[in-house]
């Protein structure tokens, strides 16, 4: 019988990542609620959730339907901002000095909405204390069945999947289920379950690539969206930080 040292990756502790906030766009975005968990390897599930009190943003009434905090609750319940960006981006960094990938589901936006929170309050970024490994469900699924039919929701994949999601747009179910998610997956598809972290870390920035060159190819050739394929951006796990440019 194998150890658990011995096994893949699925078997090991994961680390799943999900925030609710204000907007779509993540160089404006401000956390709402993030929670961070860690899952399997034979111990018990451990979560850490934060709500902000957004630092003076607002919450649009079209956030508030899908994740349920109004700019009100959120004031009331929620804690500096600043702190809690210090405290998500301190506990992922962790998480990567400890050897765990970092589950986020389409990662690129999350990564990127902390980061810039992090220079929004004059925190550390991420990507400045640590090089995390990440796994993202969006990307693998599109991977493994680029033309399965249905959407690819968070809660799409949990359906087709089977993963059990119990109160979707909570950010720290959404976290459990992330990581239940790449995990059944990775057992289920030999291409993802014999590679490593580190060497699937590095596979889905290429595929990731050229599922967003195919997205804006679409967009390009589409009457009516030609104008969204300037919109596409093609880095993944994290969109580049560009410093404003400021006027003369």
């Amino acid at each position: 019988m194998r150890t658990l040292s011995q096994l893949g990756w699925t078997y090991h502790r994961l680390t799943g990542f999900d925030l609710e906030t204000t907007s779509t766009d993540p160089e404006t975005a401000r956390i709402v609620t993030g929670s961070v968990v860690q899952s399997g390897g034979g111990r018990t599930t451990a979560a850490l959730t934060w709500v902000s009190d957004l630092g003076g943003a607002e919450i649009p009434a079209e956030a508030t339907q899908i994740h349920g905090f109004t700019t009100e609750a959120a004031r009331t319940a929620g804690r500096p901002a600043a702190a809690v960006v210090e405290e998500i981006t301190a506990a992922l960094a962790a998480a990567v000095e400890e050897g765990r990938p970092l589950v986020i589901m389409n990662a690129s936006y999350d990564l990127t909405v902390v980061d810039r929170e992090a220079r929004r309050y004059g925190v550390t970024p991420l990507g400045d204390r640590v090089s995390p490994v990440v796994l993202d469900p969006y990307v693998l699924d599109k991977r493994v069945r680029q033309y399965r039919r249905g959407g690819r929701t968070l809660a799409d994949l949990c359906r087709h999947y089977v993963v059990p999601l119990e109160g979707a747009h909570s950010s720290e179910a959404d976290a459990v289920a992330v990581c239940a998610l790449v995990r059944k997956m990775g057992r289920r598809y030999r291409v993802l379950d014999r590679l490593t972290v580190d060497h699937l870390h590095q596979e889905q920035v290429g595929w990731a690539r050229e599922q967003r060159e195919d997205l804006r190819d679409y967009f390009a050739r589409t009457p009516g969206k030609e104008e969204w394929a300037k919109d596409v951006r093609l880095e993944w796990p994290l969109l580049p930080f560009h410093e404003p440019v400021s006027e003369r």
